[in-house]
Parts: C-alpha cells; sequence; structure tokens
C-alpha cells in the first residue's frame, strides 16, 4: 500500500501567508472624492504665524526695555520718512521673539564644544540669545554708569547715546562680566532691524511704516498661491489707494504682475519689450 505525503511549507511561505491574511483582514474601503472649485488644503494652516498683542513686556525689565527703546531709537531714528525704532515696535518684537523659540535656541544646536569661530561662521558660544540680552544690557547700563556719572543708557542725551553705540560697534569699550561689546552691538543692530521691517504681524513694523518708506511691493509679503489658482485681477491704482497688506490681513489677492510704489504703477517685467513702462 502506498503513503502519500504532505509537503511541508517552507518557513518564508509560513511568514509570507500569515503576512497576506493579516493585510487583507485590515484592508479598509478606499473611500474616493473629487475635488472641484477649491483646494484641500488651506494655506499657512500647519503653522500659522500668531498676532502679537501689544500689552505688557513678556521678557523684558521695565529697565530693560526702556534701555532697549532708547537704543532701538538711535538704531532707527525718527524723520520725515518713518517712525522711530521705539515707535515702530522694535522692541516689543524683540520682547516676544525672546520669549519663544528664538530666545532659548530650541531649534539650534547649542552642546560643546565651543571654539572661537571665523566672522563667516556666526555666533560660536553656548549662551542663548535671552542670556546674551539679559547679561549685555545689564553690562551695558554698568558701563554707563561708571563712565557718564551715574546715569542708565536711556538716561543719556541722544548724542552721548551714539558715541557709546559708536564705540560699541568698533569694539572700542570693555563691558563688564566678560561681555563682548562688538558681539552685543551686532546683536541689538540685527535683531532692530528685523522688528523695523518684519511683518506687522510679529509686533514690529507698526503700520508698516517701513515698507511705506520704501515703497515695498503690496503682495509679496504674501504667501505664494498655486499657479493653477485663478485670481482675480484688480483695476490699476497706486498700491497706497488700498493700503498695504500684511499676513493678518483678509483682502482678496491681486495678480503679481505689477507693483505699486509712491510714484505710480511700474511693470515689473520691462525687459519683455525692451522698455521702461514707468506711466
Amino acid at each position: 500500500m502506498e503513503t502519500h505525503c504532505l509537503k511541508r511549507p517552507t518557513r518564508r511561505q509560513f511568514l509570507s501567508s500569515v503576512a497576506f491574511t493579516i493585510l487583507a483582514g485590515s484592508a479598509a474601503p478606499v473611500m474616493a472624492r473629487s475635488i472641484s472649485g477649491s483646494l484641500p488644503w488651506e494655506a499657512r494652516s500647519a503653522d500659522p504665524p500668531v498676532q502679537v498683542k501689544p500689552g505688557g513686556w513678556l521678557f523684558f525689565t521695565l529697565e530693560e526695555a526702556q534701555t532697549m527703546e532708547a537704543v532701538a531709537d538711535r538704531l532707527v531714528p525718527a524723520d520725515e520718512l518713518s517712525l522711530g525704532g521705539k515707535d515702530a515696535g522694535c522692541v516689543l518684537y524683540l520682547d516676544r521673539q525672546l520669549v519663544g523659540s528664538y530666545g532659548t535656541s530650541s531649534r539650534l544646536y547649542t552642546k560643546g564644544p565651543f571654539m572661537p569661530g571665523l566672522a563667516t561662521q556666526g555666533y560660536q558660544a553656548p549662551d542663548t540669545p535671552a542670556q546674551r540680552y539679559r547679561s549685555g544690557i545689564a553690562a551695558l547700563n554698568a558701563f554707563t554708569r561708571d563712565a557718564k556719572g551715574g546715569k542708565r543708557f536711556a538716561e543719556l542725551a541722544p548724542a552721548d547715546q551714539d558715541a557709546v553705540l559708536k564705540d560699541l560697534e568698533a569694539g572700542k569699550i570693555t563691558l563688564p562680566n566678560k561681555v563682548d561689546a562688538k558681539s552685543f552691538f551686532n546683536l541689538m543692530l540685527a535683531n532692530v532691524m528685523e522688528g523695523f521691517f518684519a511683518d506687522p504681524i510679529y509686533g514690529g513694523n507698526k503700520d508698516m511704516a517701513s515698507w511705506k518708506m520704501l515703497g515695498f511691493p503690496r503682495r509679496a509679503i504674501r504667501l505664494p498661491r498655486p499657479r493653477f489658482q485663478t485670481q482675480p485681477t484688480l483695476s490699476p491704482a497706486s498700491g497706497f489707494d488700498r493700503g498695504l497688506d500684511g499676513m493678518d490681513d483678509q483682502v482678496g489677492t491681486d495678480r503679481h504682475d505689477h507693483y505699486s510704489t509712491p510714484q505710480g504703477r511700474r511693470d515689473r517685467r520691462p525687459w519683455l519689450d525692451g522698455r521702461d513702462s514707468r506711466p
């Protein structure tokens, strides 16, 4: 009598069959949907900027805020073209930045070793921007108290403030507690400029003063729209008839073919026909 034995499956075959069984049992029906007339996403919905509201200091003490407002007004003095750094909200911008990820360097690698770097390599020390401002402002006021008759920086005359800032920039001043004078000046200058020219949603550039001063393109600050999305074309007019638009403005988007300046409307692409299309 002949006996037949079933062939045992290999280990590979057994594992493959188990995986197939699991996938077949867990697969859900795929639901498709048609999208027409709109996009399946909303611009800036993943990480929208938060409107900064004035009112109180979140990082600076009152003395520190007064010092930085005096610095901002000397770096961006008020004139017939724009507001000064204080009135433009540069210090409010900086205050809110220092209580966020910028102030704590949370998005940067901050572990050692720390070694002197080249000028092109940027800041190469362990202190965060928040720590640098806390120690830097204290050192600046300590210096002026010793050198300027007991006065804090904010209490000095504008000419004396300018002289101190020029010496800071040149590295001619030795600040206490090993604060690097030139490095601290460059930090303040960079941050004040950011506050003056950034989108007003971040607390600075009040009334879009710097953009108006420059004749900045109205729409360049809005996030780009997909090229396949139809955008309405508005009638040509001076950009300041309707005003500038920041990230928090909910207005329609015109085409980017032109920009407006205080002198009028000008084609962005005059090289297409070899002439300047200024009216």
